[in-house]
């Protein structure tokens, strides 16, 4: 197979990345990596191709240390810097938006940016539409090259993309155990021209030899914190026992490649199109498996492989939600099962404006709510109304001509007026949608029962003639906190 890819005009990178994750994990408990000589450990990766490195703002001092590393790399330009910018939930403006990108070029000692993929913890809270929209201005100015995202679902990367913005990838977790990007996010992805980064492809080292054939670890034993989270992954795809038979199969296929069970894990993720390359993470200092990333890309799977993968990989419970919800609803598969070592909380969208002592009320600050008089939503007693509400956030109308694309925008509108006034979406007890044009009514009804799934709220849908250029779609919805 092919050993690199092409993401975009200027982004080629290797099908196997090096992801630095593991960087911050060492410098637990206030430790800091020497810079230069961690930097040198590197170079063995490049010489045998492996010039893509995965970094983060939260990964320690991964960026300083590749910096470091590539300014004295001798074929430096064959060196591609894949970092993110992870911030914390609340407003962005434009200054937190360079300042950040400004941070990791100075980190990194670059003048550009080969790759910056953006986190959201939040989708209705439209702060990360906005961080977005002033990346690609960051683009257009050439301080950033690509854009890509990370943790996405498929129905937000399609917000995005849909919105204009040029995303060339979405960094996911995504392995023979976890496959929620073989679903929807595989269609947007084919449809967009968006390709994936894998990580998570060996589950923390878990689809290793090393773990074959042994009890099931104590959690609280456990010693990084990939290992942690990805032993929930087990936990809720069926059990150690399930894993372990899982495990045989993989083992047995391994043996007649021989290679390890390692490799044929990550290197079966290569096999869908939209996936252009795994990241695998690398301890530096501590183990370098550079033999055996390139022994990997030449394993070639015959048809029995595939059968026999697939239906072992049948008796796994699906991991549940969309691709990044382990960072977004219970349950988080986390390494410390929620949020707490991430965030403190998450600050309400929309200010809460009291009436009088039975009544509260959101406003949104579109143009309409001021120049016709009305709320976002309002809160009398245990109820709440939500006003009939279109994909607009400040100036811009969301989700351009892409119908399903407006639609998640307008529910993540209703889910934070919601949210504002103490409920969730999960207390919407009816709903109304009208439709621009009928012939639109099935991806504008698909959009709802993706996000109403479980909830199921009393719904009408309608063709009405709606107010503004370009809207497809508007909703309004009744939930009730009692």
């Amino acid at each position: 197979m092919k050993t690199s890819v092409k993401l975009s005009s200027t982004l080629t990178i290797p099908k196997v990345v090096i992801g630095l994750w593991q960087i911050a994990d060492m410098e637990r408990n206030n430790s800091t990596l020497e810079v230069e000589k961690t930097a040198l450990f590197l170079e063995d990766y490049a010489k045998a191709g492996f010039c893509a490195f995965d970094m983060a703002d939260h990964y320690g001092s991964s960026e300083i240390i590749v910096g470091s590393f590539k300014k004295k790399f001798e074929k430096k330009e064959t060196l591609q810097l894949l970092t993110k910018w992870v911030p914390r939930p609340g407003p962005i403006n434009r200054e937190m938006v360079r300042n950040a990108i400004d941070t990791a070029l100075e980190r990194t000692q670059q003048k550009s940016i080969d790759l910056l993929q953006f986190h959201a913890w939040k989708y209705s809270d439209p702060s990360w539409l906005d961080a977005l929209f002033y990346l690609k201005e960051l683009k257009e100015e050439g301080i950033i090259k690509n854009i890509g995202v990370t943790n996405f679902d498929a129905h937000h990367l399609r917000v995005a993309l849909a919105s204009g913005i040029p995303i060339v990838s979405n960094q996911v977790s995504h392995s023979l155990i976890d496959r929620r990007a073989l679903g929807e996010m595989k269609n947007v992805c084919e449809t967009f021209q968006v390709k994936l980064l894998a990580y998570g492809t060996l589950l923390g080292g878990f689809l290793s030899d090393r773990w074959y054939g042994v009890k099931a670890p104590n959690l609280n034993d456990l010693k990084t914190w990939s290992q942690m989270k990805y032993f929930r992954f087990i936990e809720t795809a069926g059990g150690w026992d399930t894993f372990q038979s899982f495990l045989k199969t993989v083992k047995s296929i391994a043996e007649k490649h021989d290679t390890t069970l390692a490799n044929i894990a990550s290197r079966y993720i290569l096999e869908s199109d939209h996936v252009a390359a795994v990241i695998i993470g690398a301890r530096l200092g501590e183990n370098n498996h550079i033999e055996a990333h390139q022994e990997m890309l030449q394993i070639r799977f015959d048809k029995d492989d595939c059968i026999r993968l697939e239906h072992a990989i049948k008796e796994f419970i699906p991991i549940p939600g969309n691709c990044g919800d382990e960072y977004r609803t219970p349950p988080f598969l986390t390494a410390s099962g929620d949020l707490s070592h991430h965030l403190e909380n998450f600050p309400p969208v929309y200010k809460n404006t009291s009436q009088d002592n039975n009544k509260e009320q959101v406003y949104s600050g579109t143009v309409w709510e001021d120049f016709a008089g009305y709320s976002r939503a309002v809160k009398k007693g245990d109820r709440i109304l939500v006003s009939g509400t279109t994909a607009t956030h400040g100036k811009n109308l969301i989700g351009g001509e892409d119908a399903a694309a407006q639609t998640h925008f307008v529910i993540d509108k209703i889910e934070a007026a919601i949210e504002s006034l103490g409920g969730s979406i999960k207390d919407i007890i009816r709903t109304r949608v009208f439709v621009n044009n009928i012939e639109e009514w099935e991806e504008v009804a698909k959009a709802h029962g993706i996000r109403f799934k479980g909830i199921d709220p009393v719904n009408t849908l309608v063709e009405a003639k709606l107010v503004g250029k370009g809207y497809k779609v508007e909703i309004e919805a009744e939930a009730d906190l009692s």
